[in-house]
């Protein structure tokens, strides 16, 4: 559960950012990392289009840099974008200076006033210098689609059992999640509506 849910602790180091929505509203937040690459988005968008879903993609600049057709696909089929740094790089590995200005060069190629930090977390004193600019955003619940410890099922009963109102969810529209991926988020979809949740836009 410290991973699929993330703490009160985090909540006390990032008092500002966002880790779930309204819990009084039957509503959750699909939202996806890494993206966007050719051989798993337009997939995952099809799969958006067909449940009538609209998402948040956290997007690697590298990856926008290298397939912007990919980005505005996203955007012409009514999603958000937020910035995940260019390099997906690691924020605690890296001087504050630098980890910022991964993430500028990541605002080179598109806008947006989200951020979401790769692997989920970064410096108290980015975080803070960055609340002016950015709604920073984490999770409130990690399905573990990259784990290759995993089954595609084992990712759908971590939504399952860990999804509340309000939850921001978080995929992975990478290669490295693909398999589990496929299996996991059109079932994951079908659940949530069969529990009456709705879905929003961060």
């Amino acid at each position: 559960m410290l991973i699929e849910q993330p703490t009160f602790i985090l909540n006390k180091i990032y008092p500002k950012a966002l880790f779930r929505k309204n819990p009084e509203e039957r509503t959750v937040y699909l939202t996806f990392d890494d993206g966007p690459i050719p051989e798993v988005t337009p997939w995952v968008l099809d799969i958006l289009d067909k449940y009538d879903v609209k998402a948040t993609f956290f997007v690697v600049g590298d990856n926008v840099k290298k397939y912007p057709e990919q980005l505005q696909e996203v955007i012409a089929r009514g999603h958000r974008i937020g910035n995940h740094t260019f390099n997906h790089v690691r924020g605690m590995a890296m001087r504050p200076h630098d980890y910022v200005e991964n993430i500028k060069k990541c605002d080179r190629y598109f806008t947006s006033n989200l951020f979401r930090p790769p692997h989920g977390i970064m410096r108290r004193c980015v975080y803070r210098n960055m609340q002016p600019k950015y709604k920073i955003v984490f999770y409130d619940v990690v399905t573990r689609d990259y784990s290759y410890n995993l089954t595609g099922n084992d990712v759908l009963q971590n939504v399952k059992k860990y999804t509340r109102n309000g939850s921001i969810i978080v995929f992975h529209d990478s290669l490295r999640s693909e398999p589990r991926l496929k299996y996991a988020l059109p079932k994951s979809i079908e659940w949530l509506k069969e529990q009456g949740y709705s879905f929003g836009l961060l």
